[in-house]
């Protein structure tokens, strides 16, 4: 009989076209053996190539579906993706923390969708750099980097965030070192290469990414660990198909 798979918790938007959000969340769970669980923050209209509209669900409605599953399975980890402002943001964290006392919370802060939607018409640093002390890590691309710190350098941006908690810089939007991810954690700096050459872009990779780190961390890796094995499995995805879409496998 397999044993018990630990469950993760995922709050995302609902992105129909599954490339993204939610139900990639979900898709890279099962693939790690993790259970997830999951509450929608956001109803979306997209594919993969065009974003038409959001509906925001207030903070109220994202906890009444999250109550009652982390009152009984109580998850060690749980990934926060797009929220309406940071003030919901940081509503959700501190409740998601009442609930389940030492949880560790994976934010991939999502400012903006890879179809170009803009879901943040004003970033406010200080309010973000306050939530990042409740915050186990913090999966930013390069410009959301600069955004959140509001200086000009991506790798002097991470520094500055990593003073409140482990940042993971990713490289695909760093125009020196594409594909090169790396992971802050106070002083220390490792460097994580491109593992695979031949990739495409992916409508929602970033989700993937935070998604496979948290179900990583769920089964007992490091964090170093969990972010080089997210980064392969997110290259996989990559390199699975041309389109803006790929296929999920270990």
């Amino acid at each position: 009989m397999e044993q018990e798979r630990p469950y993760v918790m995922s709050f995302a938007g609902l992105d129909p076209s599954g490339g993204a959000g939610l139900l990639a969340d979900i898709k890279t769970f099962e693939q790690h053996r993790v259970y997830g669980l999951g509450a929608c923050t956001a109803i979306t209209v997209q594919t993969a190539e065009q974003f038409v509209s959001v509906e925001w669900l207030p903070v109220s409605q994202i906890l009444a579906q999250a109550r009652p599953l982390l009152a009984l399975h109580q998850p060690r980890y749980c990934k926060i993706g797009i929220m309406a402002d940071i003030q919901s943001m940081q509503e959700l964290v501190r409740q998601v923390k009442l609930l389940v006392p030492g949880i560790r919370i994976i934010l991939d802060p999502v400012l903006k969708a890879s179809a170009g939607h803009s879901f943040h018409n004003s970033i406010q640093q200080q309010a973000w750099l306050e939530l990042l002390s409740d915050i186990f890590l913090l999966t930013p691309n390069y410009d959301e980097a600069l955004l959140l710190s509001g200086l000009n350098d991506g790798e002097a941006a991470a520094r500055t965030l990593a003073e409140r908690c482990a940042i993971l810089l990713k490289g695909g939007h760093h125009k020196n070192k594409p594909g090169y991810d790396m992971l802050y954690t106070g002083d220390v700096i490792q460097t994580f290469p491109p593992v695979l050459t031949s990739v495409y872009p992916k409508h929602g990779s970033g989700c993937v990414l935070s998604a496979a780190i948290t179900a990583g961390l769920a089964n007992g890796l490091s964090l170093s660990e969990a972010c080089y094995n997210g980064k392969v499995y997110t290259e996989k995805l990559l390199a699975s198909h041309s389109s803006l879409t790929g296929y999920h496998y270990i």
